[in-house]
C-alpha cells in the first residue's frame, strides 16, 4: 500500500513540471488552447505507440466488435477539458491561490462523494467522523501551503467574486469524476493504457475545436524573446500527462477516488514547494517556511484519516 502512495506522489510531482513545459510552449502559440491541443496530441501519439507495442490487438475491428460503447468512451476526456478551461477562466478572476484553494475543496468533497455512495463504478466507502476530520485537516494544509497575504484593496468583493468561488468548487469535481470514469473504462477494457489513449484522444479532438473557435488560426512562432528558439522539450509536457492521467487509473481501484486525487495533489504541492524554495524552472527563489510544513502536516494527517478510519 505504501508502495501505491509513492506512486501517486511522484505522479503528482510531474505536473508542475509539464505546467511549466506548457507555459513555455504557449509563449509561441499565443494561446494556451493551442499549447494544450499541442501538449494531448503528444500524449495521444505517445500512447498509440505504448499500444502499439504492448496491446497491437486493440487496433483490430475483432477487439470494438466484443466492446459496447457508453458515456465512459467520451467523457472522461470531456472533463478533463472543462476541467483545464475552468482554470483558464478562473486564474485571472480569483487568482492562484483562490483558485487552488476552490478547485481542491470540489475536488476532496467529491472525490469523498464518490466512495461513500459507490458512483461510476467505485468501491462503497462508509463516510465517519473521522473522515469528516480528515477533510478538515486537509483543507487547513491546503490554505496553509496557499495562503497570501490579502491586499487590503481586495477586502470589499463583490458578489461577481463569490459567484466565481462557488464556480471553481464545482470546477472542481472534474479531476475526480475524470478519474473514476477513466478507471471504469480501463477495467471494462482490462487495460488501464489504452483507457488512457481513449481519454487523451477525446480530450485532444475537443481541444483542437476550441482552438479553432479561440484562436482561429495554428500558426506558431520559431523564436521567442524571452526564451529563445523553440526547443524539442517543450513538446513533451503530454507525455507527462500520460504518466499522471494512466497512474490515476490504476491507482483508483486500489485507493478510491478520494484518496488517489489527494495522493496525488500532495504530490503536486509537495513538488511545488521544492521548485519554489530552489528556484527552478526559471521561477523566483520562494523559501518554504513554518506555515507551509504545517500546511505537508496538516495534509499528511488529513491523509491518514481517510484512509485508516
Amino acid at each position: 500500500m505504501i508502495f501505491l502512495y509513492l506512486v501517486g506522489i511522484v505522479a503528482g510531482m510531474v505536473v508542475p513540471f509539464q505546467t511549466s513545459i506548457n507555459s513555455r510552449l504557449s509563449l509561441y502559440t499565443k494561446s494556451s488552447f493551442y499549447a494544450s491541443t499541442i501538449s494531448f496530441a503528444t500524449g495521444t501519439t505517445f500512447l498509440i505507440l505504448i499500444n502499439l507495442i504492448t496491446n497491437p490487438h486493440v487496433f483490430t475491428t475483432d477487439f470494438y466488435s466484443n466492446q459496447s460503447l457508453s458515456y465512459i468512451w467520451f467523457v472522461g476526456g470531456i472533463l478533463g477539458v472543462i476541467f483545464l478551461t475552468g482554470n483558464l477562466l478562473l486564474l485571472p478572476r480569483l487568482g492562484a491561490s483562490l483558485t487552488v484553494v476552490m478547485t481542491v475543496a470540489g475536488q476532496i468533497i467529491m472525490g469523498v462523494t464518490i466512495d461513500t455512495f459507490g458512483w461510476f463504478g467505485a468501491d462503497v466507502e462508509p463516510f465517519t467522523m473521522f473522515k469528516v476530520l480528515g477533510i478538515l485537516f486537509l483543507m487547513l494544509g491546503i490554505i496553509l501551503m496557499n495562503y497570501v497575504r490579502s491586499n487590503p484593496k481586495d477586502k470589499n468583493m463583490n458578489a461577481q467574486v463569490y459567484i466565481w468561488l462557488i464556480i471553481g468548487f464545482v470546477f472542481g469535481f472534474c479531476p475526480p469524476i475524470q478519474t473514476a470514469i477513466n478507471s471504469a473504462l480501463g477495467q471494462q477494457l482490462h487495460s488501464s493504457i489504452l483507457a488512457s489513449l481513449i481519454s487523451f484522444t477525446i480530450g485532444t479532438i475537443a481541444l483542437f475545436i476550441l482552438t479553432l473557435i479561440f484562436n482561429r488560426t495554428l500558426k506558431m512562432k520559431a523564436y521567442d524573446q524571452q526564451k529563445g528558439k523553440l526547443k524539442p522539450i517543450y513538446f513533451i509536457g503530454g507525455i507527462l500527462g500520460v504518466i499522471f492521467v494512466t497512474t490515476n487509473i490504476i491507482l483508483m481501484p486500489h485507493l478510491g477516488a478520494a484518496l488517489t486525487t489527494i495522493i496525488v495533489m500532495l504530490g503536486q504541492m509537495l513538488m511545488g514547494v521544492i521548485i519554489d524554495h530552489f528556484g527552478l524552472l526559471g521561477t523566483y527563489v520562494n523559501k518554504i517556511t513554518k506555515r507551509k510544513i504545517i500546511g505537508i502536516v496538516a495534509m499528511m494527517i488529513g491523509i491518514v484519516l481517510l484512509r485508516l478510519f
